[in-house]
């Protein structure tokens, strides 16, 4: 149980230092939870193979990626489907192309256009996509137990 409270913490504190979002004194709270909300997502329900990909394990390789296709998600409204590519040969494998489902919410600030990088970064509780340019992440892919553990649970006494 204190596992599950200092890792809900710990990933708390990641998601409002990646988001960047705006802190004010009376919505701290409001924010990380809109920011986590927005800003992430399961792995499983985010980061899907190429077509011609045989691996299903849905793990990415650290590195930059070039946007080689963004269209709207099937099936998913409001959801905006980046194709990633590894650039100039950085992963090799399955696992050099993939898609990427990222809540349209996400990208409200700025969006992420074809042709340019994306920073992928692997952390403890999964993946951090970041635009190249300013290192600034728009968007965490978490581990499902971790993005389990972020679930608002109603708390009696």
């Amino acid at each position: 149980m204190t596992t599950s409270i200092f890792r809900r913490t710990l990933l708390l504190t990641a998601l409002a230092a990646a988001c960047a979002a705006p802190a004010f004194a009376d919505s701290v709270a409001s924010s990380a939870s809109s920011a986590g909300s927005a800003s992430s997502g399961s792995i499983s329900d985010s980061i899907g193979g190429s077509s011609n990909s045989s691996n299903k394990d849905k793990r990415v390789a650290a590195g930059e990626y070039r946007v080689i296709e963004v269209a709207q998600a099937p099936a998913k409204p409001d959801t905006t489907r980046m194709t990633l590519r590894a650039a100039a040969g950085a992963v090799n494998g399955d696992n050099a192309q993939f898609t990427l489902d990222v809540p349209n919410r996400a990208l409200a600030q700025r969006g992420v256009h074809t042709g340019e990088l994306v920073q992928v970064n692997e952390r403890v509780y999964g993946y951090e996509f970041a635009y190249v340019d300013g290192k600034q992440p728009f968007f965490l892919a978490l581990q499902d137990d971790w993005y389990r553990d972020l679930a608002s649970r109603q708390v009696t006494i």
